[in-house]
Order: C-alpha cells, then sequence, then structure tokens
C-alpha cells in the first residue's frame, strides 16, 4: 500500500506514536493518506482496530474512509475500526454513559428546526423579543465553551444578553425534563462525563491508543478539549488539516487549534503535504499567490501532479444579468461538448447572489442543483413524519407531540391544548402521559367532547403502530400512511403533489434503510437523520449552484466563481475578517481542475438598488490583473497591514512592501508619520 502514496505521504502513513500534524495543502491526497495510515496501523503494525478511533466532520467523508480502509485491509477483523463524527462519536458515547449524570440513554435528539420552535416558545413565553436564529447561536456558543446557564447569568452586562441567559437557563430545563439532546450536548455532555470521572477517562483513553482526526483546521475550542481527554494516556493524536482552508471562524472553529498544535502537543511531527493531484499548475499559482498574503499562517506551497494548463480566465460583465447569460451560454458550449453535468459549478460568497444565477438558468433551459437551500428534512410534510415517528420512539417528546397533535386537523383547538399543556406542567408529566391519566369524563372536561374522542383516538393509533413498528418496520410505513393519511392531508394544498413526492421520497428512503440494515431501530434510524449534513445530499449529474463554504471539500472540471468585488468577494465592514476572506478565496480557486473563471461586474441590484462595485483585490492580490490601485506587494516577512516596532519611531503599520536587495523597503505609517525603512530595522508586533 505504500508504493502508491508519494514521498510525503510515506511518512506521514509510517509515523506511528505521538503526536502528527499532516498539514495537507488542497487536493494532496490527504483522505488517501489517512485511510492508509489507518489501514497501515491494523493491516501492518498489527493494533486491534478497536483501539482506533478516527473522527470526520460529515457522514460523507466517513462513509468514503470506511469503504477505502476496508479495501485496504479486507473485511479479516471481527471488530472493524470506528470511524464517524464528533457528534456520532459523541453520540455512542453517550448511549452507554449518560447514566452518569443522572439521565437516561433513551434521550432523543432534537435538530436545529426543533431547537428553534422551542427556543421561540420560551421567548414567547418570556415576551422576548430577539431575534431567534440570534438566541440559537448565543446558546451554542455558551455550550461549546461549556458556559451553564447559571454562569451566563452571572456574566452577562448588557439586557438582551441577561434576557438570553434566561432563555438558556429555561431552554435546558426544558430538554432536560423531556430527556431531549441537541446537536451541541452530544459532544459537550461527553466531555462533562469524561472531565467529571478520571477513572472512565483514564478507562476511554486506554481504549482508544490511536486517534486521528479528519479537517482538523474546523475544531472549535470544545472539540480542542475533548480531544485533549481522548489522548490524555498515550498523546497518539494524528490530525490532518489545512490552515489555508480555515473557513469556519464564524461557527466557532478556531484556526490557532492548527496553527499552535505543535505547541500544545509536546514532540509534535510536522509533514508537508504539497504535492496537488486535482488542479493545474495555473490554477495553483493563483491560490498560492493570493494566500501567501495571509500573515497567520503555517506556510505551504502547492505544486501540481498534472502540470501545465490553461490560463485562470476572468470574466467582465456590465451586471448580474449579462453575467449569468454569458456563463449560461459558455455552460451549453461546454454541454454540447458532451461534458457532464456534474463536472460544472458556479460558486458565490453571498447567497443573495445565487438568484441571478438562478432566473438565468431557468431561463436559458439549463437544470441546476441549488446546495444549502432549503433541505429535504427540514420541509413541513417530511417534518411532520418524523415528529410522529419521534412520537412512537418517544411517547414523552413533548415537542414532537405539539406539532403532530392535528396534522392532520382533529378539532383539538389551542384552548384544549393550553389547557393540557399547563395540567401537564403541574402535574410534572409529558402531554402524553396527561391524556392517558384523565378518565374520558376529566378529558372532555379539560379539552372539549370532539377534542377528547381525537386524543384518545390518536394515542390508540399510537400504540397500534408502536406495536407494528416493534413487528416489522418495512410493512409499518404502509400501515402508518394508511392510520394517519398525511398525504390526503396535504393532497388539498397549492403545492400539494410536490409535498406528497416529498413524502414518498421519504417512504421510499425509509423502506431502502431498512432493507441495507434490517437491524435497524426506529430510535437509530431518526437519530441517523439528524446527524445528516448539508454535503450529504449533493447529488449527481446536474449543474451546482452553492456557496464557497458548501463546496468545501468538493471538485469540478469547470468551475465558475462569480461575484469577485469589493463588498462582495472579499466582504468588508464590521466584523470582517481579511485572512479568513483570504482562505474562502484558496478554498474557491483550488475547487477547479482544470477550468476556472472569475467573474465580475460594474454594478449589482443588492438590497433594494443598484450598486456601482469594484474588482476585487483578490484578482490583484492572485497575479491576475495589473491593476496597481488593487495589487498589493507581498514580502515573505511583511505584508501590507502588518503591525511593525522600530526602536526609534515606536509603532506602526505596514502600507507596502517592495523588494530591495536581499531585503524589504518597507513603507510604514507611525501614526500619520510615514516613513520608508528596510525590514531588517524593525519588528513584527
Amino acid at each position: 500500500m505504500l508504493k502508491e502514496l508519494n514521498e510525503a505521504q510515506r511518512e506521514a502513513v509510517t509515523y506511528i506514536d505521538g503526536s502528527l500534524l499532516i498539514l495537507a495543502g488542497a487536493g494532496s491526497g490527504k483522505t488517501k493518506t489517512l485511510t492508509t495510515r489507518l489501514a497501515y496501523l491494523i493491516g501492518e503494525v498489527g493494533i486491534d482496530p478497536a483501539n482506533t478511533l478516527t473522527l470526520t466532520f460529515t457522514n460523507k467523508a466517513a462513509n468514503e474512509m470506511r469503504e477505502r480502509a476496508t479495501s485496504l485491509i479486507g473485511n479479516t477483523h471481527h471488530t472493524p475500526p470506528l470511524l464517524c463524527t464528533f457528534h456520532k462519536f459523541g453520540l455512542l458515547f453517550l448511549k452507554f454513559h449518560i447514566e452518569k449524570l443522572g439521565r437516561k440513554n433513551t434521550f432523543v435528539i432534537i435538530d436545529s428546526d426543533d431547537r428553534k420552535r422551542l427556543i421561540r416558545s420560551i421567548a414567547k413565553t418570556m415576551k422576548v423579543d430577539l431575534n431567534i436564529s440570534f438566541i440559537g447561536s448565543e446558546i451554542s456558543k455558551y455550550k461549546n465553551t461549556l458556559l451553564t446557564p447559571q454562569e451566563v447569568i452571572e456574566k452577562a452586562e448588557l439586557p438582551d444578553y441577561k434576557k438570553i441567559a434566561k432563555i438558556y437557563q429555561a431552554y435546558e430545563k426544558n430538554i432536560l425534563e423531556n430527556n431531549l439532546v441537541d446537536f451541541d450536548d452530544l459532544l459537550m455532555l461527553t466531555y462533562r462525563i469524561l472531565d467529571e470521572n478520571p477513572a472512565l477517562r483514564k478507562e476511554v483513553s486506554n481504549h482508544y491508543r490511536y486517534i486521528m482526526v479528519d479537517e482538523y483546521q474546523d475544531t472549535n475550542e470544545l472539540q480542542f478539549k475533548l480531544l485533549e481527554h481522548l489522548c490524555s494516556e498515550h498523546g497518539n493524536l494524528c490530525v490532518v488539516g489545512d490552515d489555508d482552508q480555515s473557513i469556519y471562524g464564524w461557527r466557532g472553529a478556531n484556526i490557532r487549534n492548527i496553527l499552535d498544535f505543535h505547541t500544545l502537543f509536546e514532540n509534535t511531527k510536522i509533514v508537508k503535504l504539497e504535492t496537488n493531484y486535482r488542479s493545474t499548475q495555473p490554477i495553483l499559482d493563483a491560490s498560492n499567490a493570493l494566500i501567501e498574503h495571509n500573515s497567520h499562517r503555517i506556510g505551504k506551497k502547492l505544486v501540481s501532479h498534472k502540470g501545465k494548463g490553461d490560463a485562470v480566465k476572468l470574466m467582465h460583465s456590465l451586471d448580474e444579468g449579462h453575467e449569468s447569460r454569458a456563463i449560461a451560454r459558455e455552460i451549453k458550449a461546454l454541454l454540447s461538448k458532451g461534458v457532464h453535468q456534474d463536472e460544472i459549478a458556479v460558486l458565490y460568497r453571498i447567497n443573495a447572489l445565487s438568484r441571478s444565477i438562478e432566473e438565468g438558468f431557468s431561463k436559458e433551459g439549463l437544470g441546476f442543483k441549488l446546495i444549502g437551500g432549503m433541505r429535504f428534512y427540514e420541509r413541513a410534510e417530511v417534518k411532520d413524519i418524523i415528529s410522529y415517528f419521534r412520537i412512537l420512539a418517544n411517547p414523552h417528546d413533548d415537542f414532537s407531540f405539539l406539532r403532530i397533535v392535528n396534522k392532520p386537523k382533529r378539532g383539538i383547538g389551542k384552548v384544549s391544548i393550553d389547557r393540557l399543556h399547563h395540567l401537564a406542567y403541574e402535574k410534572h408529566l409529558s402531554l402524553y402521559q396527561t391524556i392517558q391519566g384523565l378518565s374520558p369524563k376529566e378529558l372532555e372536561t379539560t379539552t372539549t367532547k370532539r377534542a377528547a374522542a381525537s386524543l384518545r383516538a390518536l394515542i390508540e393509533d399510537i400504540h397500534m403502530l408502536q406495536a407494528e413498528a416493534e413487528a416489522s418496520l418495512y410493512h409499518f410505513v404502509t400501515l402508518f400512511e394508511e392510520v394517519i393519511k398525511l398525504k390526503e392531508h396535504y393532497h388539498s394544498m397549492v403545492d400539494g403533489m410536490e409535498r406528497i413526492l416529498n413524502i414518498d421520497e421519504f417512504y421510499g428512503y425509509f423502506r431502502e434503510t431498512i432493507m441495507q440494515t434490517p437491524d435497524i431501530t426506529l430510535d437509530e434510524f431518526l437519530n441517523n437523520i439528524s446527524l445528516q449534513s448539508d454535503q450529504d445530499e449533493v447529488e449527481k449529474e446536474s449543474i451546482a449552484i452553492m456557496s464557497i463554504h458548501a463546496a468545501k471539500g468538493l471538485e469540478f472540471e469547470h468551475l465558475y466563481v462569480i461575484g469577485m468585488e469589493e463588498e462582495f468577494f472579499p466582504l468588508l465592514g464590521e466584523g470582517c475578517n481579511m485572512e479568513e476572506e483570504r482562505r474562502l478565496g484558496y478554498v474557491a480557486i483550488t475547487r477547479a481542475k482544470s477550468d476556472l473563471t472569475l467573474c465580475y461586474v460594474d454594478s449589482r441590484f443588492y438590497k433594494g438598488r443598484r450598486k456601482m462595485l469594484e474588482k476585487s483585490r483578490f484578482l490583484g492580490e492572485a497575479g491576475l490583473i495589473n491593476d496597481t490601485a488593487l495589487k498589493i506587494t507581498k514580502s515573505a516577512d511583511y505584508k501590507k497591514g502588518d503591525l511593525v516596532k522600530h526602536k526609534i519611531f515606536g509603532i506602526g503599520r505596514v502600507q507596502a512592501a517592495n523588494k530591495s536587495g536581499r531585503e524589504y523597503k518597507l513603507l510604514i505609517n507611525f501614526g500619520g508619520n510615514k516613513k520608508e525603512i528596510l525590514s531588517s530595522f524593525v519588528q513584527a508586533v
């Protein structure tokens, strides 16, 4: 297996003990290196597969690695290596150990939509008028920095944050009472259990003696701390990542995890994978030139294994309408030459830019797949089925019960629901238990005669479907539709046919899953759905339109990047991180295999008005245009924007860097006093 690797890959694969950072540039064969290393540990070194743990960020990556590793080592081992996402590992761990927190392992995972509904309900009760998504993201930040509701309440100073702290407290109380677990809990609770139980921590660390992590640049503070615990007994941690592709700072990813890895873990070996097998050299020249403008990076330079190719093209259009038509025409020409649709993609930095491309493609009759639009499992009709299934798996899930209680309509009004909710709260019971515990007369008094009859019928249906699900999950779906009649419910709606097709798609997927894994339970099926990610839904044979974030990890023969204008790419303004914007540019460019077109326009219609725009500075930094106003000079040591210190003039900011013999002449602004000074006379701050 080592013969198929290059020298750097072989070095990474055969380094066994201790901490290892594999700095893997875009398209440098990181997956091949990681899976070969796993196969080498098991098949050559003789490590028990059960003692290995490989963590990824998506199910797609985990499945691909599992298939590759299995093909290398064969199915000779009884215990397969554990290769899964961080969150799947958390789920498996909690199923065994959540009882150490005084909780039952029959918990149900709630997804982002359920989470929003719960937060909205709490905010409404508390009469808090704040953006629900903002509240949710703040709660997520608290959990990923291991802050308890009480700690947040004590630290909150501004009025809005005090309100969010109170919502966080009520939110935690609610999910605890309903034995629910959100995505953040999968890791936070796992960390808590390991942190509070030294003996268990030692046992788990000694069990997983060889740990590998994919896409390490995307890890956050909590994931780093979790990894510290997991390798506390041996230090055998191998991480694979690319600091130049760290683009998730906005959702908590900490680039310092990879930049400081060699200082955080003793005697770290660093191996750089710099041979790129995806792109031609002109594409890599542009990406190398652009990313060199970043100061905070370990540093590497990609070299193409493919060699020479076509130059990177620039497409200049009057406005977004002309741009979409021009791209559509070029794509039509490619298709006429036999190029497959799934080899073509259009990327953008801002989601709003997709509208013009969608319209342009529709007018030209081009089929496309919008990646990152409304996901299949988030559609109302599909969520209804999932909520029913959750009730069957856990009847005490009040969230799901409230969603399905009147779908299809059963004549159960809001007043009846509110009364039941109040009664359940007083008795410390779930809605299901409350309804079951009331006599027919008491139920009629609490609700209405019609509502009481409907509720009793619903409870009977739940019991019948639970029995069928236990007997045969495959045949259960047919009975489910016959009893619940969801398709009949949606049939009369304007978009009823589309919704029915979605329901049929879900039922088909469910049956296919049962056929492939006959032993799966309803609970496991629901948890697997909750762990789906955006990239798991990328389909073949369609032109992909997506954000650069969604394109991470993908590659295309023919690639168009639109919106190469200041304010659009890079984004400018408060909170803008230019280094992360530049990393996004690097990711976008390196998605292309042989044909890359960067598109910019003179004006765009945006946020209700037409705006005149300037070309993106990235075009100059990538060496693709010679516009002196945009071209930013660079050096190996100092770049425009760097802070430097001079022994006489103090601290200043570099405004330009030009080659001068063996060093650089820097134009530095010392508080309004501009000086040209050689780089050897200053120090970086």
